[in-house]
This record gives C-alpha cells, sequence and structure tokens, in this order.
C-alpha cells in the first residue's frame, strides 16, 4: 500500500502559484499527483525541477475534467484508500488538508459512513459568499440548487473542486466530460450509485475574479446553458433511482429564463 492519501492537483498555466503551492501542500501530503494540463507557459519547466512528485502531461489542454479521470484512474491503479484535489490557485488553502483526512479517517471508523467529502465555501449560504464574483455565485446557487432538486442531495456548494474521494467509491465513477462541467457528470453518477456525500467547510477565496473559462464560458448566460445541458444529457443517459421524475425541461425552461440577469 503506498500511502493512505494521494493529494492531486490539475494545474494549467500555473506558473505564478506552482511553487508555493506545492510547497504548502508537501508539508501536509507524502504522496502528490500534478496534472499537467497542456501548460504553455513555464509550468512544466518548474515541475522538471521538482522531486519526488507523480506527474501526468498532456501534450495538449484538454480540460478540468479530464485531469480529474486521470487522477481518479491513477488513484486506483496505484491503490490509495482516499484521493484528495485541490486547485492550483491558492483559492484552496493546504493547511485544510488534514482536515479532509481526519473527516476520511472519521468515515473509515463509522464503517464507511462517506464516500465523497466535498468542500464547501457556502456552508452558511450563498447570499453569505461576499468574496465571489456575482455571476459565479448565482450560477452556482442555481446549479446547487437543481441538483438538490432533482437528485435527493443536499449540497450547499456543487462546483467546489477542494474534495476528498473514498478511492473503491471511484468504480462507479466514469468521467467524460472533459471540461469545467464535469461536476454535473460526477453529481449524477454519484447520485446513481448511492454514494454517501458529506461537506466539510472551507474558506471562500477568489485571489482573481477576472479568471476566464475560455470562448464562450466567459458569458455566464452561455455557461450556465451548458451546465444544463450537460446536466440534462447526463440524466437521460440512464435511469437513476435517486431520481424521483424523469423530467429536466419544466426545471431548464425557469433557469435559462433566468440567464439574461447573469449578463447584467
Amino acid at each position: 500500500m503506498p500511502g493512505d492519501h494521494l493529494l492531486a492537483i490539475p494545474v494549467f498555466n500555473e506558473e505564478k502559484h506552482l511553487p508555493s503551492v506545492l510547497r504548502e501542500a508537501r508539508e501536509y501530503s507524502r504522496h502528490i499527483l500534478v496534472i499537467d494540463d497542456g501548460s504553455t507557459d513555464d509550468t512544466p519547466r518548474l515541475l522538471r525541477r521538482e522531486g519526488g512528485l507523480h506527474v501526468i502531461t498532456h501534450a495538449e489542454n484538454r480540460g478540468y475534467g479530464k485531469s480529474l479521470a486521470d487522477a481518479f484512474a491513477f488513484a486506483r491503479r496505484e491503490g490509495f484508500r482516499w484521493l484528495i484535489t485541490m486547485d492550483c490557485d491558492e483559492q484552496h488553502e493546504a493547511a485544510f488538508i488534514p482536515r479532509f483526512r481526519k473527516a476520511a479517517d472519521e468515515a473509515d471508523a463509522a464503517a464507511g459512513d462517506a464516500d465523497i467529502i466535498s468542500g464547501t465555501r457556502y456552508a452558511n449560504g450563498h447570499a453569505a459568499g461576499e468574496g465571489a464574483p456575482p455571476e459565479r455565485r448565482e450560477i452556482n446557487r442555481i446549479i446547487t440548487a437543481t441538483l438538490n432538486r432533482r437528485l435527493g442531495l443536499d449540497l450547499s456548494d456543487a462546483f467546489c473542486g477542494f474534495k476528498a474521494y473514498r478511492v473503491s467509491a471511484l468504480q462507479h465513477i466514469h468521467i467524460t466530460v472533459p471540461g469545467y462541467a464535469m461536476p454535473m457528470q460526477f453529481w449524477v453518477q454519484a447520485a446513481r450509485a448511492g454514494l454517501r456525500i458529506r461537506e466539510l467547510p472551507v474558506r471562500l477565496i477568489y485571489n482573481d475574479p477576472n479568471r476566464h473559462f475560455g470562448g464562450l464560458l466567459d458569458d455566464p448566460a452561455v455557461r450556465l446553458r451548458h451546465y444544463l445541458d450537460v446536466l440534462e444529457n447526463e440524466l437521460a443517459s440512464e435511469p437513476c433511482a435517486a431520481i424521483t421524475d424523469g423530467r429536466v425541461a419544466p426545471f431548464r425552461s425557469v433557469f435559462l429564463n433566468q440567464c439574461s440577469t447573469l449578463r447584467d
């Protein structure tokens, strides 16, 4: 057994943050996997200078979802018990890694009362998340409410990438959505598999509120439509026992009517 947990960090053009994030992460994790998603800045050279890391390199940018799918496969292949994921933009604090490890240990001691420990920046509600750009907070609120209603979940933050996954549970997760809409597919599959989910509060930090999603997704209305399309496609892919009915369009039409407000 290589260790109790693997820390995975997807990166794309993170030369500014990579050294400090890795320095802090090493204080809490012995096994670190970095997925370089086709970086074109100095990130590859910085990674070559680092020792003692597992590194997966994409020849070209393939998307956040693909990076996490690679992390899932690596953790399963190498036999880790838990996989912790965090971003490399200093919006996730490495000092919270012990909290995820403690929650994982508690889940193990309680005969496996959680398979997914999901960070939440909105434990006190989205209205309290004043540090987040308004359109991102609103999209998160809409999508989180949709997922809860459609899947019978009780999430407060659908998009936080700071998570711990029981690796044995990842056999039920098959990510094919390569980009930022990956959580839509993940949550549907987690609900379909009956995975047990608990949330862990983390600090809300936005160092760069102007970070881009890329292309048309920089338009909040387009991004919301994309997320809802991916959700609808995943819901339609296979019946899910946790879903109370097969209707998506009525909810989707209501939320698409809100898209125009995101441009204001």
